[in-house]
């Protein structure tokens, strides 16, 4: 397995980002050395909240948080998955899958030997994370999750089936506006599957994936006319002569393109499909959560247009969330942790401190 690493030069001079890394080496399923980096802020002695992201960015989302967590008598850690942010890059997009994120994640974590976990996950870090609670239950003794999953799609028509494998296969690769637009004309009776293939498609097809561009667009407020511009630069394949901190932040993990290839790949491994690998164990994964007691918090912000609703399927289905707080953070957008870090870490405090 080729793999990349990130020279550290591209980490300098962040914006608020002062932490100091940490490093765990483990052994790929080849043998191969990979370098996992991870946050560790706070007293050791204090409880641990488990931080985890998603695509396509990295522990640096974790930033706004982290302050408000260890004021607080906790312990932050929050790694980088495997093909982001300080972590050693896979070079190929076979490299990648759902199950082998969880498996390398388990092994840091069976490596670090953390224990007594609080677990924090959105998007990617739900997906990844709540597999980790499976494996390794005695290690976490609570969950909050917010704008996340655990996608277990066994009864997907045919039809939609096959529609969405023609369209990833044959159809031309949509522009990030296209992707946007097809979004939003599409209807509440379009399968859930069929929307999310568009950024399947748009992410696995883009040699050089906008990161930074995307993310800025994403978590900074900016007028029209400023917006229009920079999608107009995009459109035009050129990159803004003046980036924000935040979306320096967020490229930088990438030196070039075929350091992109988690980013990439990654969407079209979320299980929405009958036919995805990760089937099976998602099933199991969900027969253990129907028996989960321990606490777990549902904190979904009130506008998140990718995951809305998506709390439901676990208050009707995890014990462990009966009787409790579950919380509607206001205004967080997708990524909560960026646009309503406060809120958020009340939430896991007042978890933490009640249970």
């Amino acid at each position: 397995m080729k793999i990349l690493r990130t020279p550290d030069a591209r980490f300098e001079n962040l914006a608020d980002y002062p932490f100091e890394p940490n490093y765990t080496v483990i052994k790929t399923h080849d043998g191969d050395d990979l370098r996992i980096h991870h946050l560790d802020e706070g007293e050791t002695d204090r409880p641990i909240v488990l931080c985890m992201h998603g695509q396509p960015v990295w522990s640096y989302l974790y930033r706004k948080m982290i302050p408000h967590l260890t004021a607080a008598g906790m312990r932050v850690i929050a790694p980088d998955l495997v093909g982001y942010g300080k972590s050693d890059k896979p070079a190929a997009l076979e490299d990648y899958s759902y199950e082998r994120q969880v498996e390398w994640l388990g092994a840091w974590l069976d490596a670090n030997d953390f224990t007594n976990i609080t677990f924090f996950g959105q998007d990617w870090g739900g997906l990844v994370g709540l597999r980790l609670v499976v494996n390794h239950p005695d290690r976490f003794d609570r969950v909050v999750i917010s704008n996340t999953g655990l996608p277990y799609n066994p009864d997907v028509p045919a039809e939609v089936v096959a529609e969405i494998e023609d369209f990833r296969a044959n159809k031309p690769t949509p522009t990030i506006i296209e992707m946007q637009q097809a979004l939003g004309q599409m209807t509440d009776r379009t399968h859930a599957a069929t929307k999310f293939a568009y950024w399947q498609k748009f992410c696995w097809e883009n040699e050089d994936l906008p990161v930074g561009f995307m993310m800025s667009m994403t978590m900074e407020n900016r007028s029209n006319a400023a917006r229009a511009f920079k999608f107009l630069l995009h459109k035009l394949g050129m990159r803004s002569p003046f980036p924000t901190s935040l979306a320096r932040a967020y490229e930088a993990p990438f030196p070039d393109s075929s350091y992109k290839m988690g980013p990439r790949a990654m969407p079209s491994h979320v299980p929405t499909l009958p036919t995805s690998a990760s089937l099976d164990a998602q099933g199991k994964a969900w027969e253990f959560f129907e028996s989960f007691e321990k606490p777990f918090l549902c904190a979904f912000a009130d506008d998140d247009p990718v995951t809305s609703g998506g709390q439901t399927e676990f208050l009707a289905r995890v014990p462990g969330t009966k009787d409790l707080p579950h919380t509607t953070i206001k205004g967080g957008g997708h990524f909560v942790q960026e646009n309503a870090p406060e809120q958020v870490s009340k939430v896991i405090v007042d978890l933490i401190r009640s249970t």
